[in-house]
């Protein structure tokens, strides 16, 4: 079904791969034995809507084409699905397998089980997870257009309430390190790498927005100053919650981050409410055109930089680290605008060499020449 093309889904992508970076970066100053806890706020608990994010926009991206009227051929869906993020995956898995193992020299991810266990958890660098959990996502897109072609606002909303149950379960009641098989135990304590339960909610709200996307229009138009109010508010209390963890309870930054965040009860309707302010914003456009370039830069190169980051992280730490730099607050700002521009800067470069070697763009980002 071909429908206009929507730049808020690029621009949201822009901004959820900059949130990503945030959170990495946020990992790194934590190394830091006395971070400022407002700086820690913004890196770690601000961009919490980064990940999730990324589902509701998959979602609405899927089903804004796609006509749950017609016959839907699943193994076309996913032969297309498979070229645009398995092909990738296993090629920076790979990538950072060899590239651990020589930094590092060790040897012990060559081997055919261990390599097999950190690829089926998305294990072979930290942000691989992601597309581990979006493929689940992609096999079980059936169950989805049936729910979908079936859900109500209420339905909807008992989901929602659902979703908040499971991750509080998930987060701060489930405890499978007392799990004697081992074989269970991988299970469960990678659950947060696999388990699509984490995220269902958002992911069928993007797509049930995506099939009724005329009224979620209207909706945004009319309820703008309500849905930037939500957004301010849901930021203000997920941060409110990180606060009084810190002061009241006396968590550690790290403690906070760890309990402040997209699953929680307040985290999760940030997310909500980051997704509906993010469309809004990017759909009416109510911000100088100048910005616009920026964005479809940052969006068009989100999924390299994603994918990438984490080296720039790796080096430029290290040399942090070889030139005797503290991670002070005023340095881990340098070091996240560094890690953000050189990550953009290698996309550009490696998506303009893939335009000539199309090979490239398609083992590294999944894109294929037009026909």
């Amino acid at each position: 079904m071909n429908r206009p093309r929507l730049d808020a889904i690029e621009y949201i992508r822009g901004i959820s791969m900059l949130g990503v970076i945030g959170i990495h970066v946020g990992s790194q100053y934590l190394s830091n034995p006395t971070p400022n806890p407002h700086l820690v706020a913004l890196f770690e608990v601000a961009t919490r809507f980064s990940v999730p994010i990324f589902f509701f926009i998959s979602a609405f991206g899927l089903f804004y084409h796609l006509d749950l009227k017609e016959p839907f051929s699943y193994v076309d869906f996913m032969k297309r699905r498979f070229k645009t993020v398995l092909v990738p995956y296993l090629v920076w898995s790979l990538f950072y397998i060899l590239h651990y193992t020589f930094l590092y020299h060790d040897t012990s991810l060559l081997r055919p089980f261990t390599a097999a266990y950190y690829l089926f958890f998305g294990l072979c660098s930290y942000q691989l997870y992601f597309m581990v959990i979006l493929l689940w996502f992609y096999l079980l897109m059936p169950l989805w257009i049936a729910i979908l072609r079936r859900i109500t606002p209420l339905n909807l909303s008992l989901l929602l309430i659902a979703q908040i149950a499971f991750d509080y379960w998930s987060s701060f009641i489930f405890n499978p390190y007392g799990i004697e098989n081992w074989l269970l135990k991988s299970f469960m304590v990678n659950r947060l790498n696999y388990w699509v339960m984490h995220y269902f909610f958002i992911f069928l709200l993007g797509g049930w927005l995506a099939i009724n996307y005329k009224a979620f229009l209207r909706f945004m138009e009319k309820r703008r100053t309500e849905i930037v109010l939500f957004f301010w508010i849901s930021l203000a209390a997920l941060l409110g919650y990180y606060y009084y963890l810190l002061s009241a309870k006396h968590y550690t930054a790290i403690e906070g981050i760890n309990t402040a965040h997209q699953l929680c009860p307040a985290g999760i309707f940030y997310t909500i409410a980051a997704s509906l302010f993010f469309f809004t914003i990017f759909t009416y456009q109510r911000y100088p055109d100048k910005l616009n370039p920026l964005l479809s830069l940052l969006g068009r190169h989100s999924y390299f930089a994603y994918l990438a980051h984490p080296i720039a992280i790796t080096y430029l730490s290290m040399l942090f680290e070889r030139c005797g730099i503290i991670m002070t607050a005023p340095a881990a700002i340098v070091f996240y605008i560094l890690i953000a521009v050189t990550a953009v800067t290698a996309a550009v470069i490696m998506r303009r060499i893939g335009n000539n070697i199309p090979i490239i763009n398609m083992l590294t980002i999944g894109i294929y020449p037009k026909k």
